[in-house]
């Protein structure tokens, strides 16, 4: 993983993907309490998720510009440590299966956005130390998909440093089709287009049925957030989720908050990838962070990763880490300190 000189793609546009972002948050904040006002539902969860994700994001792009290989790296250890803590917390049932594998892919995103992003030397060693650290976490944590997500990432992100900086949209765009991939195939096999047979569970696969036919009752507004457990899950398909959850983002969110909140759910992915390809980084820390997204996303679009705040706060972060500025906020240092100590100069570098 090398460093590139890249220009910005978008320059002096910083700020846009950041506006979308409030505007997109919002509104998953307001629709929540909407379909919970309509449906007699209980909103705190998403906008506790929603909290999660703008304060990780905040704290993204604070570190990222401040201290770019050092937010990675911390962001990289406290997700984890999380993953650590929910795999010894799921025992031998898997229930928190989908949460560390989400964390372990969003771990892996971090020390590879700082891999690619610091010049050689002793800070570039660490951080692929760090990426191949994450990977042997995945596999002692014994989570197949964290290690394939895991794998997936470091590998996305050498092919983004080998290519020289080159090819940022088409990247993303593919990782936008290969969600949006995951998602169909999730909701044909819901449908009963697509067999699943050992792939997915039966069990799930009733949830999953579940939810679809809570769907189709509330097409427009959901029957109201978190009561899919009360109004969903047959006595069968309870066995499978006993925690009330339907082990899949988008069905849940289709089953709880209608097709609005589905588009919401997809238009929070969509711009965060826009912020990547809008980003002042170089390729390789854009695409490092967009395949740790995609895998977030595919990995949730089968299981109930996103239920947990630890993965949209690391989800935030991350985001926020690949669109921050280090070089704005180095020039507004050296502004800061050139006026406090020599105002002539600072208006003939600054001002001119």
């Amino acid at each position: 993983m090398t460093t590139t000189q890249e220009r910005p793609p978008v320059p002096g546009t910083g700020g846009v993907p950041g506006a979308v972002g409030v505007v997109v948050l919002g509104c998953c904040a307001v629709w929540a309490l909407i379909s919970s006002a309509l449906g007699q539902g209980r909103p705190e969860g998403v906008l506790l998720a929603v909290l999660a994700v703008v304060a990780g994001y905040a704290c993204g792009r604070i570190g990222g510009s401040a201290v770019p290989a050092g937010a990675a790296a911390a962001l990289a250890l406290a997700a984890g440590a999380a993953a650590a803590v929910a795999a010894a917390g799921s025992g031998d049932g898997g229930g928190r299966a989908g949460e560390v594998a989400a964390l372990l892919a969003l771990a892996q995103g971090a020390p590879c956005c700082a891999a690619s992003a610091v010049r050689g030397g002793g800070r570039a060693w660490a951080a692929r130390l760090l990426v191949v650290a994450v990977v042997g976490l995945a596999a002692v944590l014994g989570s197949p998909a964290g290690c394939a997500a895991t794998a997936a990432v470091a590998l996305c992100a050498l092919g983004a440093a080998a290519s020289h900086g080159r090819g940022r949209g088409p990247v993303l765009l593919v990782c936008a089709v290969v969600a949006a991939a995951a998602v169909a195939g999730v909701c044909a096999v819901a449908h009963g287009a697509l067999s699943a047979d050992g792939a997915v569970p039966t069990q799930r696969v009733a949830v999953w049925h579940e939810a679809v036919a809570l769907a189709r009752e509330h097409p427009v507004t959901g029957a109201g957030p978190d009561r899919f457990g009360e109004l969903g899950p047959t006595v069968a398909a309870q066995a499978s989720a006993p925690d009330g959850e339907a082990h899949s983002a988008p069905l849940q969110e289709a089953a709880e908050q209608g097709v609005v909140g589905l588009a919401l759910l997809a238009g929070v992915y969509v711009w965060m990838l826009y912020g990547l390809a809008r980003s002042p980084r170089t390729t390789p820390v854009a695409v490092s962070a967009g395949a740790a997204l995609t895998c977030l996303a595919v990995l949730a679009s089968a299981s109930d990763a996103l239920s947990f705040a630890p993965v949209a706060a690391a989800a935030g972060a991350l985001a926020g880490l690949g669109t921050a500025d280090p070089a704005a906020a180095a020039s507004d240092w050296m502004s800061t300190r050139l006026n406090s100590r020599h105002p002539c100069i600072s208006d003939s570098l600054f001002c001119s």
